[in-house]
């Protein structure tokens, strides 16, 4: 089966971009490059990426962006612009001329304000991202689900994938309201989930077995077509390897059939970002 890996990040931290991760985090503290995930992608039988942004500012963005034309593993880039701003709208237009570049993520779990999302400055500047045939990465908590559902409404043509599945509490095993927050928004045809990032949420004594209840969730109430694979690396290191992660994600999707296999590992993510094998 070949593989898309529907949320990765690079980084260089000398280049002055990123204000994380910080030295506490030792694991990912560190320049993570192409070479440096080759390996794993190789590994994994993972073909082609979506390479997302980690911190909020263009110039990261564009370096993805130019890292992206000479590095033939990523297949999409997510970036970031400051959807409240005047010049959002140039933003968007300057980062539509690469060629890889696919949509946005405002990183609105850092954002106290759980309905930031939903003033009318934002819901513009989204109106333009949907009609310039681009998507939306909801960066979220849990919190933000019953916004998420209503920005789905408010903007049906607007494609919104909700990033490692909105990031339950599963260390601390609550998965009320999520779970039933999660099905809500899966009644919105427009919305999307990552099967990513789960293990960080599970700290480092996490199991198949404790993902379980969250993955299976994810899978019953989307279905495959809306669910896709994403290794959240270099981040996963912080609780697992990309090998781990991809074992585990295997084995809780292993109940699909081959059609639904496929869909996670491959198809959602290649129909959503627009990704031509």
């Amino acid at each position: 089966m070949k593989r898309i890996d529907a949320h990765q990040h690079y980084w260089t931290l000398g280049l002055g971009h990123n204000n994380w991760p910080t030295p506490d985090l030792s694991a990912i503290y560190g320049d993570f490059t192409p070479a440096d995930l080759a390996p794993h992608l190789k590994a994994c039988g993972v073909v082609r990426t979506v390479l997302v942004q980690a911190a909020p500012n263009i110039a990261e963005t564009i370096f993805l962006l130019d890292l992206s034309e000479k590095e033939d593993t990523i297949a999409a880039v997510v970036g970031w612009v400051d959807i409240c701003a005047p010049h959002a709208a140039e933003d968007l237009r300057r980062l539509g001329q690469y060629p890889k570049f696919r949509g946005i993520r405002p990183m609105l779990q850092g954002i106290a304000d759980t309905a930031y999302i939903l003033q009318p400055a934002a819901l513009e500047t989204l109106h333009l991202v949907a009609e310039m045939g681009l998507r939306f990465d909801a960066l979220i908590q849990p919190r933000h689900l019953p916004v998420i559902s209503a920005l789905a409404d408010h903007l049906p043509a607007l494609p919104i994938v909700v990033d490692h599945g909105a990031k339950p509490f599963i260390e601390k095993g609550i998965i009320e309201p999520w779970r039933a927050d999660m099905a809500a928004l899966a009644e919105r045809s427009n919305v999307s989930v990552k099967l990513s990032g789960l293990v960080t949420e599970a700290g480092e004594s996490w199991s198949v077995e404790c993902l379980k209840p969250y993955a299976s969730h994810l899978l019953e109430v989307f279905g495959p077509a809306r669910v896709m694979f994403g290794s959240d690396w270099p981040v996963v290191e912080l609780a697992s390897t990309y090998e781990r992660w991809m074992e585990a994600a295997t084995a809780l999707t292993a109940h699909l059939d081959e059609e639904g296999r496929q869909a996670v590992f491959h198809g959602t993510a290649a129909a959503f970002y627009g990704i031509a094998d």
